[in-house]
């Protein structure tokens, strides 16, 4: 059975600084039409950075949507021209939010986040053997560095500590890929 759903028409509803914002009318597999809202994101970069004493470096900072802090780990947009090289992007918010430059950089796949509505597609990569240097977070981003043992990490996942998606996904991913 073919479950492919077919656009029929399109019409923006919003466009923003981030997503744009299109409704569309679509034809179902049973023949019926429906809507469905999309917000086009560009994609982005997440990256999990582990120091030599196996540590996670996590950034904090307010979330303004979610109205809390949030522990999560260095991450950002793809910016114009980065879609094709996602690796070059998240090693430019690496050096950005936290000052560190890997020696061993690692894809570990790509995660959609909400595929029900959202395009964004996600970049994940594991970066070790670290060197440091000043960070240059963005003049909108205030960030609190921190060091979490990835033992640590790992339990404040499951206990419900850390909800932030793109962060539970990479972290559990290098904790598979690493033998953890």
């Amino acid at each position: 059975m073919d479950l492919t759903e077919k656009r029929l028409s399109s019409h923006s509803v919003y466009k923003g600084l981030i997503v744009d914002v299109h409704m569309d009318e679509v034809s179902l597999p049973n023949g019926k039409t429906s809507h469905r809202e999309v917000v086009e994101h560009p994609g982005g970069v997440v990256i999990l950075p582990l120091d030599s004493q196996m540590r996670v470096i996590t950034v904090k900072q307010y979330r303004y949507a979610m109205g809390q802090m949030m522990t999560e780990l260095p991450a950002g947009k793809l910016e114009k021209g980065e879609k094709s090289d996602p690796a070059a992007a998240a090693l430019r918010e690496l050096r950005e939010e936290i000052g560190a430059v890997p020696a061993s950089f690692i894809p570990l796949g790509i995660l959609h986040s909400s595929p029900g509505i959202f395009t964004e597609t996600l970049y994940l990569y594991l970066a070790r053997d670290l060197t440091f240097e000043t960070p240059k977070p963005d003049e909108d981003e205030f960030l609190e560095i921190e060091r979490v043992p990835f033992n640590i990490m790992v339990q404040h996942i499951m206990d419900g500590e850390i909800t932030d998606a793109k962060t539970v996904a990479t972290v559990l991913k290098a904790k598979v890929r690493l033998h953890l």
